[in-house]
This record gives C-alpha cells, sequence and structure tokens, in this order.
C-alpha cells in the first residue's frame, strides 16, 4: 500500500503541511513513522479522510479548490470493476470526479483506493494519470 508524507497529503487535499500537521496531531488523519522516523499516511486512510472532508467542505460556503488547466491532483477514493468497463472516484480538495473507463486501463494504471491520480477534465471526458 503506498503512503504519504505529511507534505505530499497536504498538497493532495488542497491544504498548508502545517495543517495536514495539525490534524495529524489532533488525531484526524493517522500517521506512522518510517524507519528514517518521517510520519506517513497510508492512502487507504488518506482516502477515506478527503472524502470525509469533501463532504464537510460541500456543506461550508468557502471559496471552491480550483486547479490550472483542469488537472484535478487527487487521492482514489473507489473503484468499481466490472467485466470490461470500470468505474474510478477520485476527492480532489472539495471535489469528487468519477470517471468511466475500461477495466483494462485501471488495471494497467495500477488504480485502487489510495492510489495518487490526476484527473484531467476534456469537455464530458475525464482522463486519469498517475505520477
Amino acid at each position: 500500500m503506498q503512503s504519504y508524507t505529511i507534505g505530499q497529503a497536504a498538497r493532495l487535499l488542497g491544504v498548508s503541511p502545517d495543517t495536514a500537521r495539525r490534524w495529524a496531531d489532533a488525531g484526524r488523519v493517522t500517521t506512522h513513522r518510517d524507519e528514517s522516523g518521517r510520519r506517513l499516511i497510508d492512502g487507504r486512510d488518506l482516502a477515506a479522510f478527503s472524502v470525509e472532508l469533501g463532504r464537510h467542505a460541500a456543506d461550508e460556503d468557502d471559496v471552491p479548490y480550483t486547479t490550472a488547466r483542469n488537472a484535478f491532483a487527487g487521492i482514489v477514493t473507489a473503484v468499481r470493476l466490472g467485466d470490461v468497463a470500470a468505474q474510478v472516484e477520485i476527492q480532489a480538495g472539495p471535489h469528487r470526479l468519477v470517471s468511466l473507463l475500461t477495466r483494462e486501463a485501471v488495471e494497467e494504471l495500477g488504480l485502487e483506493v489510495g492510489v495518487q491520480a490526476t484527473a484531467r477534465v476534456k469537455s464530458t471526458n475525464v482522463h486519469i494519470d498517475t505520477p
């Protein structure tokens, strides 16, 4: 399972590293330390937390999170696989994006809950890139 540093998590959540650190200190998201002492967040925990944040952000009157050139960097929060097709959900800050693509594409990209991905929106299509 992929893990994220506080800085990486902050970038994916659209907040400052200080905010992400405070959330971790308050126990809102679980962290663990690697062998060099860095604090890490498991991808699945970060995905669940990003969904929670997105739900709360939708209830608030904050300025919406925006990205340049229709690229929404986020974290995969759900993958539903069919025989041929698949549905992938990404939480990018307060935005939940859903893409329909082939099962083969999901497998080739290694998309699973907790993986960092970027949804690129063009007209009515959502394209997903991985780092």
